[in-house]
């Protein structure tokens, strides 16, 4: 017996047999995440229902884990002008980002005016011990911070929704993402930002320690990666099947850590889930190298695009700041860039999606501002960039 989450749609369109079947064309069809414990047996006679879209063993999940400050400094948020937000006409007002992730230090300084909407799915609480939360909701929507001043790519956000999907210990578990997902877009989330993956290794690690065989424990675990893929797909396309009903929010998430460049430049690995999964956009790590942006050693491949990532100054619990690098700190600086393009189309009279302000934010994209010898595999189509003039 195993628990599985199941997606189900109140639909009887034809789909495909089996777990993590394709996503359908739902249009507004209700449809709803449940975990039921299972026989092997009874999920194939699950999957097989004419209402189910897909079946998944539940995962582990984790933020993925920054690393200290290569510099140590906490003088400027280089990012936001990385990025030219500091430049662009727009502020995200009006737009409303769900951050999922640990929480949020909901009384410091740069949340200030922000209507803060949380949610616990960990079952540990709201606010945020861990900070993880904070810090990458702060740089998507920071204000003004002393010394430091603005933090933030889109300051004139004033509501957030802050989904708890990972314990104040950084852990959790896909049910709860897959909660927190369903969660904000219900909310009105334009646009949905996740700095967090599913813990293959750690489950295997769990299992073995269990006593399972390392060769089972491993084939387990992609099962469940595999399954719970393909459960991403399906929600994407659920969520995408929304656009006509103005409820499908771009979904950003970051690549990964697990790279070691500085070991061997071969030494690259492929985006995660949930940033490897269809339609969700991913974010590589980029740090300053002269005058110039080049991949941090530690960013995972196949991304769509990348944003800073070394020596981020942001928010932390106690109304501190804190300097992290990862792929965590370069995804909210999409997040934020994505609020600007939401807004800019907005005003211009074109009702904003999540796929064509993606569109937007791929085409603009800078390689011109990238270290010589930068590859497509390591920074998607280049460093994003906010709208620059009324469009």
């Amino acid at each position: 017996m195993k628990h599985y989450a199941i997606l189900r749609v109140e639909d009887q369109r034809p789909r495909v047999r089996g777990f993590g079947s394709a996503p359908a064309t739902l249009g507004g069809s209700d449809f709803k995440i449940s975990v039921e414990r299972l026989a092997e047996a009874e999920a194939l006679e699950a999957a097989d229902d004419p209402q189910t879209r897909a079946v998944a063993p539940l995962m582990p999940t984790r933020l993925i884990e920054p690393f200290a400050s290569f510099d140590g400094g906490l003088a400027a948020a280089w990012g936001v002008e990385a990025v030219q937000a500091t430049t662009s006409p727009y502020t995200g007002a009006g737009v409303t980002v769900a951050v999922l992730d640990t929480g949020i230090y909901a009384q410091h300084q740069a949340f200030v005016g922000v209507d803060l909407v949380q949610e616990d799915f960990s079952g540990s609480g709201n606010g945020d011990v861990q900070g993880h939360g904070t810090h990458c909701a702060g740089t998507i929507l920071g204000r003004a911070v002393g010394d430091t001043g603005r933090i933030g790519v889109a300051p004139g956000i004033t509501r957030a929704l802050i989904g708890k999907v990972l314990s104040d210990g950084g852990g959790g578990e896909s049910q709860w993402l897959f909660d927190g997902m369903v969660w904000a877009m219900r909310q009105g989330a334009d646009v949905i930002s996740m700095s967090l993956g599913f813990d293959f290794p750690g489950m295997v690690e769990r299992l073995v320690g269990e006593g399972w065989p390392a060769a089972l424990a491993t084939s387990t675990a992609l099962e469940a990666y595999r399954g719970n893929l393909r459960m991403f797909d399906a929600l994407m396309g659920v969520l995408k099947a929304q656009t006509e009903f103005g409820k499908s929010p771009l979904v950003i998430a970051a690549a990964g850590n697990e790279s070691r460049r500085a070991e061997s430049p071969d030494f690259r690995i492929a985006a995660s889930l949930p940033a490897a999964a269809m339609d969700v956009l991913s974010v590589a790590a980029l740090g300053r190298e002269g005058g110039h942006f080049g991949v941090a050693s530690f960013s995972n491949t196949m991304t769509a695009v990348a944003g800073p990532g070394v020596d981020i100054v942001s928010a932390w619990p106690g109304g501190e700041l804190k300097a992290l690098s990862g792929t965590s700190m370069a995804c909210p600086h999409v997040a934020g860039v994505a609020a600007l393009w939401w807004e800019a189309m907005r005003c211009a009279g074109t009702r904003p999606t999540a796929r064509n302000v993606a569109a937007r934010i791929l085409a603009s994209a800078r390689t011109n501002v990238l270290v010589s010898g930068s590859k497509e595999s390591d920074v998607g189509q280049g460093l994003v960039t906010a709208p620059q003039v009324a469009l």
